[in-house]
């Protein structure tokens, strides 16, 4: 039996997982990255901090693991799209890491639209420019911190940077960068001309040599193995955006699927021949699989805001809870059960790290009344997070066939009510997924195509991956959450003109 290691950095914590060749998850650790938060909208990572935590991450891994190091056949990454990671060729970070939660550029995303550049940009990339996308925040540290930028000998993202510390060896991944306006989705190469648009041409000589998923980059040095336990001279496969590694670990090789992950980012997306040109979705870029683009439609709007809620609402019910033995989660999903949707006109925006609606939006309750208590506004924040996937779907509704069904992973697959929740507004069944890390997971699967284990990611999911359950959507609420979502779409329609007032 062989291994596959997946190492995940998202939002909040760098997870690794070792599974076995059937896709069984053998082991997992998950150790909690600090974000520093220097003003508001600022997000920042200490370089070598998240280093260590992802080694850290993985060495636990192997040693409760129980498998012997050798049977490990490979290690490969899923890690956020966008952010941006500088450092020198001796692998130091150049200043600190930006994950994709950071907004300062948006002053930058105004003013390309406003001169023409977004266009002339998604001629070549048929993507939106976004606020956290690695170009945005070249252009920021162009103008504001220079010397860093000066100092950089890679552009990294948060999986290269991670690859190039156990490797020593500098590539950039095609699902990342793709994702991030810098490679012309045409020809699929970088274009100085694309650059140029940004005022970035001097980052060309700095972008490293782009590699597909499922590639070898570069084996585990000596070094790497001393600290994290795996062995030295295993291949290391390039990895994968997030979004693309929880598609692939939900089964997502054709067309006719359709996923919805729903963490600290609201992800709807599938895989087409060909990518959405007419401006109607937000985001193309190069799929895992070399034949596809992911189409995907995304913001910072879903569970994150949940734990944000739980933290500063819940914190005393979750401490006692805790002291019984019991979950929190458990309380969420009983007190929005116990009040039916129509019951609940609180509107909740869930907007606590972003928004897909206005660059500078932020979150809100609106329609709250002395009757109000938290379980009414608990229900919102359920429902405004599903509203908030809803936009995204019904954008991408407008260019394919409606799904027979939705894959839906991340924290709110875990919970039955949440899961109904979404079924009855999309009026779509939805299909949940095993419990277990999806997005190392879909990292381990490219390990495990690199190093031969799976002859193809076709392969890889016929033998890993399983539908769990299927949750239909109730035709009698259909009417309810239309109701309730017209309303959070006004609502959100109303408070645009007001956003410019909120700089901070």
């Amino acid at each position: 039996m062989k291994y596959l290691m997946g190492v995940d950095n998202g939002g909040t914590f760098s997870k690794a997982a070792l599974f076995d060749e059937n896709g069984e998850q053998v082991a997992k650790t998950s150790v909690p990255t600090v974000t520093l938060t220097p003003k508001p909208g600022y997000t920042e990572r200490d370089m070598d901090e998240l280093w260590c935590v992802n080694a850290e991450a993985i060495r636990r891994t192997v040693e409760s693991s129980g498998v012997n190091p050798s049977d490990i056949a490979g290690i490969s990454f899923s890690g956020h799209g966008k952010g941006l990671y500088l450092a020198d060729r001796e692998g130091n970070g150049v200043g600190n890491g930006i994950p994709s939660t950071d907004a300062r550029a948006w002053e930058y995303i105004l003013k390309w639209k406003q001169d023409g550049t977004s266009q002339k940009v998604y001629e070549k990339t048929f993507q939106e420019i976004l606020v956290m996308q690695p170009v945005a925040l070249l252009a920021w540290i162009r103008d504001h911190q220079p010397d860093i930028l000066d100092k950089a000998d890679y552009i990294f993202s948060v999986n290269d940077y991670i690859r190039f510390k156990l490797t020593g060896e500098a590539f950039a991944e095609y699902t990342i960068f793709s994702g991030g306006n810098l490679v012309n989705l045409t020809t699929r190469q970088y274009d100085q001309e694309l650059l140029d648009l940004f005022g970035l041409g001097m980052c060309m000589e700095k972008l490293p040599p782009l590699r597909y998923s499922g590639d070898i980059c570069g084996h585990i040095t000596k070094e790497a193995a001393l600290l994290t336990g795996l062995p030295e001279g295993i291949p290391v496969a390039a990895g994968m955006f997030d979004v693309d590694a929880c598609g692939l670990a939900s089964g997502l090789t054709g067309p006719a699927e359709m996923c919805m992950i729903a963490g600290t980012w609201s992800i709807n997306e599938f895989i087409s021949e060909q990518p959405i040109t007419n401006g109607t979705v937000a985001l193309n870029s190069m799929y895992c699989m070399k034949d596809y683009f992911l189409v995907e439609e995304s913001s910072p709007t879903s569970a994150g805001n949940m734990e944000w809620f739980i933290q500063n609402l819940l914190s005393y019910e979750k401490k006692d809870l805790e002291s019984e033995g019991k979950s929190v989660y458990d309380l969420t999903n009983e007190w929005v059960e116990s009040i039916e949707p129509q019951d609940c006109n609180v509107i909740f925006l869930p907007f606590l790290n972003g928004s897909n609606e206005h660059p500078l939006a932020k979150s809100s309750f609106v329609g709250l009344t002395a009757f109000h208590n938290k379980k009414h506004m608990l229900r919102a924040v359920y429902e405004g997070i599903v509203f908030s996937h809803l936009t995204h779907v019904k954008k991408l509704l407008a260019n394919r066939e409606k799904p027979s069904s939705i894959r839906l992973s991340g924290g709110a697959a875990n919970s039955a009510v949440w899961v109904q929740m979404f079924a009855d507004a999309l009026q779509i069944p939805i299909d949940t997924i095993g419990d277990k890390e999806l997005g190392a997971q879909g990292a381990a699967m490219a390990a495990g195509v690199a190093s031969g284990v799976y002859k193809s990611y076709e392969d890889a999911v016929a033998k890993t991956v399983h539908i769990t359950g299927t949750v239909n959507p109730r035709p009698e609420y259909q009417s309810v959450y239309e109701k309730k979502y017209d309303t959070y779409r006004k609502v959100n329609e109303c408070l645009n003109a007001a956003w410019d007032r909120f700089e901070n």
